[in-house]
């Protein structure tokens, strides 16, 4: 039949008419929108029927294609509609573990002529699954003859994403609060978000707790998202070097803090940094020729002038950068070309020139440091890299130094300091 989005799902519903109800169903992507619309469509289905007699439920990774065909073809003798849904089936996934049964394509060749032929009139088949793969004929065959249901959510730190994922949020909160007649504020919205991060099994079960904490009060509050709320919310390392490079130390200071708490190992963290502070050198010493040819203040620039003006050079730095690259491979490999590695691309400015704003940030934050600074920087990081790895020693009070005196004003200098002492402090 179709593709449907997740939140288009109750107006389906609502909107089918009784012979037009497909009999097939495919639910895949985030776990608790998949749980959700599981539950609104098994409702749905069942109308009258008791749910004890109508529906059987399947667990993917421990049945067969045999038995889900066999159990979709039997007849009731009590209620003529029955619901087989079989939960997390890995038609798509390999198994987890040596117990779980895997499908051979011969199996999934057999449940994909046994859809075309037909489900019986009254049998329902919903199948549930974490991802997809839409080049492979069971999808095409499930689309084709059914109805796949998308409760994908983007999972990256795009400001798209980021918005997609608070959308998702907000309507989980609107419709679990609606049935509480209640309704929370920005501020405590925004606050339970920051803490939760997206987790939507978890920031339900957060609205829940404020909506017996809140009593009577038909407005849940900043105070009591305060009250009642812990950070549970896990931070990815680049909001720990986001604030490294906008030199906010507080900020630093606690998403370090956080990733420690996390299970971040020390040398993780260094290697973030270390990642950072060469990408910024490049940026660097990029700039420094640059400005002698433009008279262009890259901290003020705006993204626009920065795109018109930065970014072609930018690009062609890259592309006579990859010259060079490609001419040695292939003045060093000689006759054996076939036996090149793949080239990395953490030597080039703009490893994605379509998506420029990541590029425009890193440009201006460059900014905050002097090449110099970065260069002892990365000495310190090396000296610390080898301390860990040979010694035992507090390292997060060796981080939280290096980031309070890189933040402050003023630049941070180790390597004449420590001349005498490298690799020992």
């Amino acid at each position: 039949m179709a593709l449907l989005l997740h939140n288009k799902l109750d107006s389906f519903i609502r909107s089918v008419k009784e012979g037009d109800c497909p009999y097939l169903f495919l639910i895949y992507g985030e776990p608790y929108l998949v749980k959700q619309a599981f539950l609104s469509l098994s409702s749905f289905l069942l109308q009258d029927s008791r749910k004890e007699f109508t529906l059987e439920t399947l667990e993917g990774g421990l049945v067969s294609i045999g038995d889900i065909i066999e159990q979709v073809s039997t007849f009731s003798f009590i209620f003529p509609r029955k619901i087989v849904a079989v939960k997390n089936i890995p038609l798509f996934q390999t198994p987890k573990t040596s117990s779980d049964i895997n499908f051979s394509s011969s199996d999934i060749e057999h449940l994909a002529d046994f859809i075309e032929k037909g489900i019986p009139a009254d049998h329902f088949l919903i199948l549930t699954t974490p991802g997809i793969d839409k080049r492979k004929k069971i999808y095409k065959t499930i689309e084709k003859q059914g109805l796949v249901i998308d409760c994908s959510v983007a999972t990256g730190a795009r400001k798209k994403d980021m918005d997609e994922q608070r959308k998702v949020l907000q309507d989980i909160a609107g419709k679990l609060l609606a049935n509480s007649n209640k309704s929370i504020d920005s501020q405590a919205f925004h606050a339970l978000v920051d803490l939760t991060g997206f987790n939507p099994e978890l920031f339900s079960r957060n609205i829940a707790k404020l909506v017996a904490y809140s009593g009577k009060n038909t407005i849940i509050s900043i105070a009591d998202v305060k009250a009642v709320i812990k950070r549970d919310k896990k931070d990815p390392v680049f909001n720990l070097t986001n604030a490294f490079m906008a030199k906010d130390l507080k900020s630093c200071l606690f998403y370090l803090n956080s990733l420690l708490k996390d299970g971040f190992h020390p040398l993780q963290i260094l290697k973030s940094f270390e990642n950072l502070i060469r990408k910024l050198v490049l940026v660097k010493c990029f700039t420094r020729k640059f400005s002698q040819n433009n008279n262009m203040n890259l901290k003020r620039i705006n993204f626009n002038s920065f795109r018109q003006a930065v970014l072609p050079q930018i690009i062609l730095h890259d592309e006579n950068l990859k010259a060079f690259i490609n001419g040695r491979e292939e003045y060093l490999s000689g006759e054996d070309s076939k036996k090149k590695k793949g080239k990395s691309n953490d030597l080039f400015l703009a490893p994605n020139p379509k998506n420029a704003y990541p590029v425009f940030q890193i440009f201006q934050k460059s900014e905050n440091f002097s090449l110099n600074e970065l260069n002892h920087a990365l000495i310190f990081l090396s000296d610390m890299d080898y301390r860990l790895k040979s010694s035992s020693f507090d390292a997060k009070t060796q981080i939280e130094n290096f980031i309070i005196n890189i933040c402050s004003k003023g630049e941070f200098v180790y390597a004449e300091e420590n001349k005498n002492y490298r690799h020992y402090f």
